[in-house]
């Protein structure tokens, strides 16, 4: 067990704070490489992320006032954790979450300096895709583009992930959908932007079920909506197994002929402990290089869960005994590659997509783009509009308005249905957006006296004057539709940006200040509430009536 004071890893790194220019991984058929020489790269990465369980799109999210510690703006723990990445053969850490108004100079500087990418995740705590009532909308598309506008100037973030284990049983396959929408969304916004070329992908669990179908569906179809890597969480090799008791050969096989690179976005079982890490040989050896391209240990930090390599205590960091056994099986890996220059991509064909069935239900056809501008002229064109009424309230009242609603289709345009490929217009707006369009459209849907109190359902929602829509917002409007079922073709015209630049950063918009107003005091109500449940609720059952 070794112990490094925090001297000794400032010593280690270089202070500079201009951006430090390292090579570029660029992707090439289903190989990652140095941009300059051409060198093949391979992962050999280390989940690096204090106090945060990268759970999957869990079945519920919490308000954006989640709080998760950003590991690539903590400058001093990031200086302090550099010597012993190293000491483990580290070329790549993955982050699960970072805060795009914070600086990430100095530890992205010090992590080139000493030869480590990031790849980084797009959601966070409270701002990701559900996999229990998913949705990509304008609020989740702000944040992941501000990720991608702070990590897109570091010539070291490797790529992206725009979701993780979202589907991870054939329940909630449809959240697929909303997934690869995600990624097809952030891939455009690259190229809008002028960034180099950045991967976007997607890392998925093993689930025996559907791994080979989610495999499958993010990598058909346009080119310009599927994944450019895979990431593949697995934890079959426990304690003393082999290449063919683990399942790696037939994984191995499953992907031989897959068009982008896949690596483990995730591995090392926990089991039996300590961990010997002999499947570090296997992943790096001549079975699986040809199709593998290295792969990422869970995790860097000592937790509940056991996974840690080091404990952590203030400055004083005391590596474990996995921390050894992972760094004597690096050490002895030396995968074999080839050069971009002699490679010539052989498996250059998309994979089928997976025809709706019992085990798959999300369809070929994906969600909208988020327009944030689009909702935000349709929020003012309103005359009906919820008050600041608690996430509680505002999930009964899409209950009882969808439900009361439901034969005149005051829901439709927000509806998102991502088995039969059929959105609302405005499907793809934040929460408290659609449910000003819900109830705009109940009170309007009202004739003679009925109107008078139709906008009121016990004080939660009040009519306003409505902002004339003219110019792009009434042709945005034109193109979604009186009942908010028709096609918007024109793309957003804002960015994600968030600023975060230097050492401290600075905090920025993420949208107009003419958007609408949230539901509580601190809370994005959709974040946290399953809209769309509601709203299949009110159709399946009626919901109980408000007599107005």
């Amino acid at each position: 067990m070794k112990i490094f004071g925090a001297a000794l890893a400032a010593a280690a790194i270089f202070g500079n704070i201009a951006l430090a220019d390292v090579d570029p991984i660029v992707i090439k058929g289903s190989k990652f490489f140095y941009q300059t020489n051409g060198t093949q790269f391979f992962i050999k990465g280390v989940a690096y992320q204090q106090d945060y369980a990268p759970n999957g799109g869990s079945t519920s999210n919490t308000t954006s006032t989640s709080t998760y510690t950003d590991p690539i703006s903590d400058d001093s723990s990031c200086l302090r954790d550099i010597p012993y990445l190293q000491q483990l053969g580290t070329n790549a850490i993955r982050v699960y979450a970072i805060d795009p108004t914070k600086g990430h100079d100095k530890c992205m500087n010090a992590l080139a300096d000493a030869g480590i990418y990031v790849i980084a995740d797009l959601s966070a705590p409270g701002q990701s895709i559900i996999r229990s009532s998913p949705s990509w909308n304008d609020d989740l598309y702000t944040r992941y583009t501000q990720v991608i506008d702070s990590m897109a100037q570091y010539t070291n973030t490797l790529g992206f992930f725009a979701g993780n284990e979202v589907t991870n049983n054939d329940t909630n396959t449809d959240a697929s959908a909303f997934v690869k929408a995600a990624v097809r969304d952030m891939k455009t916004y690259i190229k809008q932007k002028n960034y180099r070329t950045i991967g976007v992908g997607y890392a998925t669990s093993d689930d025996a079920g559907i791994r080979q179908l989610v495999a499958e569906y993010f990598d058909c179809g346009d080119r310009s909506q599927a994944v450019d890597f895979w990431g593949y969480n697995i934890y079959s090799w426990c304690g003393d197994s082999s290449y063919s008791e683990s399942g790696y050969d037939q994984r191995t096989a499953e992907f031989a002929n897959y068009d982008v690179p896949v690596f483990f976005a995730e591995y090392g079982c926990n089991e039996v402990q300590p961990r010997t890490f002999t499947e570090v040989q296997a992943l790096y050896g001549d079975q699986m290089t040809p199709v593998w391209s290295g792969g990422i240990v869970y995790m860097y930090f000592e937790e509940t869960n056991h996974y840690g390599l080091v404990s952590v205590s203030g400055d004083s960091v005391s590596t474990l005994v996995d921390f050894e056994n992972l760094s004597s099986q690096i050490a002895a890996a030396t995968p074999s590659g080839v050069n971009s220059a002699s490679y010539t991509p052989t498996n250059t064909a998309a994979a089928q997509c997976p025809s709706i069935a019992s085990t798959w239900a999300a369809s070929n056809t994906l969600p909208p783009t988020p327009n944030r501008e689009l909702c935000q002229c349709m929020y003012s064109a309103l005359t009906c509009a919820p008050n600041r009424i608690t996430d509680e309230e505002a999930g009964a009242l899409f209950g009882t308005v969808c439900g009361l609603g439901q034969r005149s289709g005051v829901c439709a345009g927000i509806t998102n249905n991502a088995t039969t490929g059929s959105y609302g217009a405005y499907g793809m707006c934040n929460s408290t957006e659609q449910l000003g369009w819900a109830l705009n459209a109940y009170y309007l849907a009202q004739t003679g006296s009925n109107r008078a109190s139709a906008c009121d359902f016990s004080g939660s929602a009040t009519t306003k004057s409505p902002a004339s829509a003219t110019g792009s917002c009434s042709a945005l409007i034109a193109q979604a539709g009186p009942q908010g079922t028709g096609t918007v073709t024109s793309a957003p015209s804002g960015t994600g940006s968030a600023g975060g630049s230097g050492s401290s950063g600075s905090a920025g918009s993420s949208g107009s200040g003419n958007a609408a107003p949230r539901f509580g005091s601190t809370a994005v109500f959709g974040t946290g509430i399953a809209i769309s449940a509601y709203i299949s609720l009110a159709f399946v059952s009626g919901m109980a009536m408000i007599f107005l």
